[in-house]
């Protein structure tokens, strides 16, 4: 008898945790629910606040956006800059095809070269002929003895593309010092070791400074847009004060009391992060054109703008707005409940 009691026990103890945690659950799902629907409602009531918000942590996100996508681009620019550059060697007029093999296998003893590729006086004057073919004049007024007397001052070249543009230092001391270079290379004209080397400097240059002036800019928009939703929620909060009062005095927690300004600030961030995208990619169309003319490497936007890969932009402008928001929604709450 008393094992089969004990045993009708433990049907019943298990019978009414399994009805405790169904109603656990649901109470958890109506409390959640009743939170969404304040926060919703809390958002629509302060409009004109929220909307200000709203905006200015919209602003906020596409500055960091600016930020990044100059600061992309820039770089990629001067990569693609530094992988078009190729030296010249100029050789002396006349140098043999022979010669001019030597000079490559002793040149691509260097660890930095990536390809030499070289031209002799009759091939330099070829390119010549093809390079201004549409002047008639230039053509007519090559006869016989202009054609030999070109080709007998035109020096043969070496064209090299290195991998490390920045680091030149072993190339010029083997053709400075290297007797087949100290031979043949052409004394009036020299190799083009520092063309263009400018022009990736001031690049490199505003790629650094529209990183850091970026990162600035956005940190001082970013502390704007929090004090702003910090000062929407007080206000908010201010003006429900009777009403998280009559909250307390009927027992609801502080989490609850939280959740919907917590709602109220997500809904700011989730709506910014969309407008914020949206005036991003249209903004970035519009501009892509003009850039490329320009000579600006934007493929690396381009891909992600024009794939699946869009979508992960929007969630994570998305992202970026809902943790705004609910940072400063919660120093705010927290603020007004510790104090209370």
């Amino acid at each position: 008898m008393a094992e089969n009691k004990n045993e009708k026990i433990k049907q019943i103890s298990k019978s009414s945790l399994k009805t405790m945690r169904k109603t656990r659950k649901r109470h958890v799902m109506r409390e959640k629910a009743r939170i969404v629907k304040y926060g919703t409602r809390g958002f629509s009531r302060n409009i004109w606040l929220s909307t200000a918000a709203t905006v200015v942590m919209a602003f906020t996100l596409i500055v960091l956006f600016v930020t990044v996508v100059a600061s992309v681009i820039l770089t990629s620019t001067a990569e693609m800059m530094k992988d078009k550059i190729d030296i010249t060697i100029y050789l002396k007029p006349g140098t043999s095809a022979e010669t001019l093999a030597e000079l490559t296998e002793t040149i691509q003893e260097d660890s930095n070269i990536k390809s030499v590729v070289t031209s002799t006086s009759e091939e330099e004057y070829a390119k010549f002929l093809n390079d201004n073919a549409e002047s008639e004049e230039i053509i007519n007024a090559l006869d016989e003895e202009m054609t030999a007397l070109m080709i007998k001052k035109m020096q043969s070249t070496m064209r090299i593309k290195v991998y490390n543009v920045d680091n030149l230092d072993s190339i010029k001391d083997l053709v400075a010092t290297e007797e087949i270079f100290v031979k043949n290379i052409d004394k009036e004209k020299a190799p083009t070791y520092d063309v263009n080397q400018v022009e990736i400097a001031t690049i490199t240059s505003w790629a650094r400074i529209a990183r850091t002036g970026g990162i600035m800019l956005g940190a001082v928009f970013l502390v704007v847009s929090v004090l702003i939703i910090f000062s929407t929620i007080r206000m908010a909060i201010f003006s429900r004060r009777e009403e998280i009062y009559m909250m307390k005095l009927v027992g609801a927690d502080k989490n609850f009391i939280r959740g919907p300004f917590l709602i109220e600030a997500e809904i700011c961030g989730i709506i910014a992060g969309v407008v914020a995208a949206t005036v991003s990619y249209f903004g970035f169309e519009f501009l892509a054109p003009k850039l490329s003319s320009y000579g600006i490497n934007i493929d690396s936007i381009v891909e992600v703008m024009h794939s699946n890969k869009l979508i992960l932009v929007y969630l994570v402008f998305i992202l970026a707005g809902v943790i705004i928001g609910r940072v400063s929604a919660r120093l705010a709450v927290s603020k007004y409940l510790n104090k209370a």
